[in-house]
């Protein structure tokens, strides 16, 4: 069971006061990582907490879910996408890759993430903050982009589609408005988003020739939410794009606010205080 909004926004704020206590304290190396540690915790037990009250909101009304699932089934069909059902198919004829599927879906996503993050807060602290950012703006379009109801495949009756969790004892859900997820929230996919983040990261800035082998991350997590029924093609689809606008939005503000921090540190340097500039000298 992953940690309740509750629990992480209690964690949340027991960083917040040890990064406080911390900055009172006489800098030594020790202290110092203590005090980024626990400043990225702080940050992303927030993030976790909003994220995990905008989840359990009451929104699993089926209110047009179907209706905008079918769709999206024949918008799929125009642009000659194979269907969902004919990987389910599949999968469902190998007992070992149903169940490879169905475990890769409910358990991997967030330990690879956590992982990921702190790989990339302890080996590249410099490429660390971009990827954070990317992932919380990404995963803030998820979670604004869910209040329009998607049912998944295994939800839309009369296509075909089983519930391949279900079927092996090892659904996540139960009835609709119960277990630990949102089940018409199938637009866009937060498990193909933050398989995005990871291969996307791990390749854009490790420097390893077997980075590339990270991107299988994705493809599986693809295959698996569209498998299990979980997922239209175009879910992860629709989440990759986001990734990439969350990417060129955190680019767009660092290029932003670069140039201000860039002449507040020349005036600092010259032993002008910025914000006691008049706004003739600044024109000078």
């Amino acid at each position: 069971m992953w940690p309740t909004w509750n629990q992480a926004a209690v964690a949340a704020l027991a960083c917040a006061v040890i990064t406080l206590v911390l900055r009172r304290l006489r800098p030594t190396r020790l202290r110092i990582a203590a005090l980024s540690t626990a400043t990225e915790l702080a940050i992303l037990a927030s993030l976790y907490s909003v994220w995990r009250v905008a989840r359990v909101l009451p929104l699993d009304r089926s209110d047009g879910a179907i209706d905008r699932a079918r769709q999206i089934d024949k918008f799929q069909h125009t642009l000659h996408l194979p269907t969902e059902l004919s990987l389910q198919h599949l999968v469902l004829r190998h007992d070992w890759l149903a169940r490879f599927s169905n475990y890769y879906y409910a358990i991997l996503h967030v330990p690879a993430l956590i992982a990921f993050l702190a790989w990339l807060f302890v080996r590249h602290r410099d490429q660390y903050s971009r990827w954070r950012n990317a992932l919380a703006i990404v995963t803030g379009f998820c979670v604004v982009i869910r209040f329009i109801r998607v049912a998944p495949p295994r939800l839309v009756p009369g296509l075909g589609y089983i519930d391949l969790a279900s079927h092996y004892g090892l659904s996540l859900y139960g009835p609709v408005g119960t277990g630990v997820s949102d089940q018409f929230a199938a637009m866009p996919s937060i498990h193909v988003a933050w398989a995005a983040v990871v291969s996307f990261g791990i390749v854009a800035v490790s420097t390893s020739r077997w980075r590339w082998v990270f991107l299988l991350h994705l493809a599986l997590t693809m295959m698996v939410v569209s498998a299990t029924g979980n997922h239209w093609w175009l879910d992860g689809i629709v989440a990759i794009v986001l990734l990439l606008i969350a990417i060129a939005v955190d680019i767009g503000a660092r290029r932003t606010v670069a140039p201000s921090i860039a002449s507040d540190e020349m005036l600092s340097a010259d032993g002008v205080e910025p914000e006691t500039l008049t706004p003739s000298v600044v024109a000078d």
